[in-house]
């Protein structure tokens, strides 16, 4: 009876700073969301406060000045490509270096290991030079391929793990059936894969969508800028339009705080899957 008291004392305490903890992590949405409809002078003088009057004016004028129809489908675009480009090549990759365990495939993967610890800001100047030269700047392909590039070591690492956990005897057998070994790939070992890809997807997906850097240094066309991009344009060296940029920034974590919430069971499946060695 101790035992049951006990536990259930601890696990009170637990489910108390987990609840603190959750309510920590949300108050930066409070003062996001109860801010962006403040007028300026109102949200200078309170942040903090509830709103006297509603300003839903804001979200008109942040809609209209960050042409957010035009920076919406941009992100969606290079979003959606630079992802499906990032998790197919990355399981083909990894694949082929847990089937074929040569030590060029294990150099590989360690170059690739290794790539993950290289911070981005010590390569931006060689990487606006090499884009200038390949004429890749300013333009939706050039910072696909860059995301395609920083984003295979992260992926490459997550599957390469994740396919040890898939038994060889079902690639087998399906060889003795007649498959080629590309047959093997996708029609046996892909779908099997489908855990990870939507992790890898979802990971990549936040990445990209709110990347500022990378796009700021590849893009100069207003036509093709993302909504980070759109956004910052409320921010300049005198003033800051805080009252139309909360709106802004509301208007562009919605869709992938979406995307997340209905993907996010995958997210720990995928990662604790991953983890099994072989």
């Amino acid at each position: 009876m101790e035992a049951i008291k006990s536990y259930n004392m601890r696990t009170f305490i637990l489910e108390v700073l987990m609840v603190i903890v959750g309510l920590v992590f949300l108050v930066p949405f409070y003062f996001l969301l109860v801010n962006s409809v403040k007028s300026f002078g109102d949200l200078l003088s309170n942040a903090a406060s509830w709103p006297e009057s509603f300003e839903w004016a804001n979200y008109q004028k942040a809609w209209e000045m960050t042409k957010f129809p035009q920076a919406f489908t941009n992100s969606l675009l290079i979003t959606v490509v630079s992802v499906l480009l990032v998790g197919l090549t990355s399981a083909m990759a990894a694949y082929r270096m847990v089937r074929h365990n040569t030590r060029f495939n294990r150099t590989l993967f360690m170059l690739f290991v290794a790539a993950m610890v290289i911070p981005f800001q010590s390569i931006m100047i060689p990487l606006v030079k090499v884009t200038g030269t390949l004429k890749l700047t300013d333009s939706m392909l050039g910072l696909v391929v860059c995301y395609l590039g920083f984003g295979a070591p992260l992926s490459v690492f997550l599957f390469h793990g994740f396919i040890k956990s898939v038994p060889l005897e079902i690639e087998e057998a399906a060889v003795v059936d007649g498959c080629s070994p590309y047959g093997v790939f996708w029609k046996v070992v892909f779908p099997l894969l489908k855990p990870m890809f939507v992790t890898v997807a979802i990971l990549n997906s936040l990445w990209i969508w709110n990347d500022y850097l990378l796009p700021s240094l590849m893009l100069q066309s207003a036509s093709l800028r993302t909504i980070p991009l759109a956004t910052y344009a409320f921010f300049g060296q005198f003033t800051k339009q805080w009252d139309l940029a909360l709106p802004a920034l509301v208007l562009g974590i919605t869709p992938i705080v979406i995307f997340f919430l209905a993907m996010q069971k995958y997210i720990i499946e995928g990662i604790t899957a991953g983890s099994v060695k072989g």
